[in-house]
C-alpha cells in the first residue's frame, strides 16, 4: 500500500466516532481503556465506562454513502426471490437499511413534541429492537461487571434483572409502597379512586450507593399498572447523593392520561426514557422500541449498538403508523372504556379481595386461589397472567384488556372457575 492510499484508509477508519451519514454529531471523549474519569467530563460521560468512551466502533457501508452504484458492502445486487410481491420489491431489500434512521427519528420527537413546552430532536433518540435492546445497552456502557450495581423498585418488569444478572451486575431492591385512599381501601367501591403503587424516593436515594448507576422506574408500571409522580422521579434527578441514571420506562404511556416524561431529558441530562411501539400502537410483532436522552449518551448507545438493529421492514411500518394517528387515538380509547367497564363487572365479584388503579390496558386484582384459577382458565382456552410471585402481589392475577368479547368471556370464566375452588 502506497503512503497516499495508506492515510486515506486512516482518515477514513479515524472517521468512526461523532459522525452520521457525514454529519457531525456530538463527540464524546475518548478515554483509554482502564483509565478512570476525569474531571474533564461532564456528568453523562463520567457514568459511561471508560472502555466504552474508548470505543471505535464499526463503520457501516451506509455511513458515508448510500446513492449511486453501491459495490461497497457485499450484498446481493440481484434481489432476494420476492416476484410477484411489488411492495417488498420497491423496497429494496437486498441493501441494507440506514444505521441511524433519521427520518423515523424525527417522526417520533415530532410527535412526542406535541403538547409539550419542552422541545427533543432526533439527537435525543435511539431505536432498539424493542425497548428490551435498550435496557441492555444502558446497563452494559455505565455499569462495570462484578463492581456496579442497578436498582430496581418491584413489583416491576422482568428484564431489568435479567440483563443485569446477564452482565454480571449486582440488584439492589426498593421495594414499591401501595397507597389505599381511606375511602376505598380495596378498590370494590365504584366510581371512587383505587389503591396505586408508588416509590419513596427518600428510601431510594438513601439505597443509592456510589456503585449504583442505574435506577430503573416503570411508569405506568407492570405489573402495578400505575404511573408514578413526576415530582418523586424530579426527587432523585435533583438529589445530590445520587448522580447515576434514571430510567422511567414508559412502555405504557400512551394508554396514560398523564405526559411522557420524555421532553425532559435536556433539562435533566441524567434521565432516560424508554417507550416502545409494542402497546399502545399495536406493533408488538415489529419490535421497535425508543430511548430518549441526552445527545451524549444516544451516541454511547449508537456506538454499541448492533449496526443495522432496525430493519427496512421495521422503520416502514412505523413510520406507517405515524401518518394514521386518528386510528391511534381511536383504539386507545376503546381500550381505556373496556378497562373501566371490566373494572367496575370485577367490583361486583364478591370473590374479589382489592384492585388496582389502572393507566395502562390491563387490570391488576386479587382473588383467593389465584394460581389455580390461573392454570384452570388457562386450560380452557383464557389466558391470563398469575402475578402472586412478586413482592406485594400475593394472589394477584393481570388481565390484559381485549376486546369485549374477549373480556366478557374472560369474566364469564373467572366466575365458572372460581365457583369450582
Amino acid at each position: 500500500m502506497d503512503k497516499q492510499s495508506a492515510i486515506a484508509l486512516g482518515v477514513t477508519a479515524g472517521l468512526g466516532v461523532g459522525y452520521l451519514l457525514g454529519k457531525a454529531q456530538p463527540s464524546v471523549p475518548r478515554v483509554k481503556a482502564g483509565q478512570k474519569p476525569t474531571t474533564d467530563l461532564d456528568e453523562v460521560e463520567r457514568l459511561i465506562r471508560p472502555n466504552i468512551l474508548s470505543l471505535t466502533p464499526y463503520r457501516c457501508a451506509r455511513d458515508d454513502y448510500d446513492q449511486g452504484i453501491l459495490l461497497d458492502a457485499n450484498e446481493n445486487s440481484l434481489g432476494p426471490p420476492l416476484q410477484g410481491h411489488s411492495q417488498l420489491q420497491a423496497m429494496e431489500l437486498e441493501r441494507y437499511p440506514c444505521p441511524y434512521q433519521p427520518e423515523l427519528k424525527n417522526v417520533i420527537t415530532d410527535f412526542r413534541n406535541q403538547n409539550s413546552t419542552e422541545k427533543i430532536s432526533q439527537a435525543n433518540a435511539f431505536l432498539g429492537v424493542g425497548s428490551d435492546e435498550a435496557i441492555d445497552l444502558i446497563i452494559r456502557v455505565a455499569c462495570t461487571p462484578r463492581v456496579d450495581n442497578i436498582m430496581i423498585t418491584p413489583p416491576t418488569y422482568g428484564m431489568y434483572s435479567v440483563c443485569a444478572n446477564i452482565h454480571d451486575v449486582g440488584i439492589v431492591s426498593v421495594p414499591l409502597q401501595i397507597e389505599a385512599p381511606a375511602e376505598n381501601l380495596k378498590g370494590l367501591k365504584p366510581d371512587l379512586p383505587l389503591p396505586a403503587f408508588h416509590i419513596d424516593p427518600q428510601e431510594i436515594l438513601n439505597a443509592a450507593t456510589d456503585s449504583t448507576k442505574v435506577i430503573f422506574l416503570c411508569s405506568p408500571g407492570n405489573p402495578t399498572a400505575n404511573v408514578l409522580r413526576l415530582e418523586d422521579v424530579e426527587t432523585i434527578l435533583n438529589s445530590k447523593k445520587y448522580k447515576g441514571f434514571v430510567v422511567v420506562d414508559e412502555a405504557y404511556i400512551d394508554f396514560s392520561d398523564t405526559a411522557s416524561l420524555c421532553t425532559l431529558v435536556n433539562k435533566h441530562r441524567r434521565l432516560i426514557v424508554l417507550q416502545t411501539l409494542s402497546k399502545g400502537f399495536g406493533l408488538a410483532g415489529i419490535r421497535l422500541g425508543v430511548a430518549f436522552g441526552d445527545p451524549k449518551l444516544i451516541q454511547v448507545l449508537n456506538n454499541v449498538k448492533a449496526p443495522y438493529n432496525i430493519s427496512k421492514l421495521t422503520s416502514d411500518v412505523a413510520r406507517k403508523a405515524f401518518s394514521n394517528l386518528d386510528e391511534l387515538r381511536k383504539n386507545v380509547n376503546l381500550i381505556k372504556e373496556e378497562k373501566y367497564r371490566v373494572i367496575k363487572e370485577l367490583q361486583k365479584l364478591s370473590f374479589v379481595r382489592c384492585i388496582y388503579a389502572s393507566d395502562s390496558n390491563f387490570v391488576l386484582f386479587e382473588i383467593p386461589h389465584a394460581l389455580s384459577v390461573y392454570r384452570q382458565m388457562a386450560g380452557r382456552g383464557v389466558v391470563i397472567r398469575y402475578r402472586g410471585n412478586q413482592h406485594l402481589l400475593t394472589d394477584c392475577l393481570r388481565a390484559t384488556i381485549g376486546s369485549r368479547e374477549e373480556n366478557d368471556r374472560m369474566l364469564e370464566l373467572l366466575v365458572e372457575v372460581y365457583g369450582e375452588q
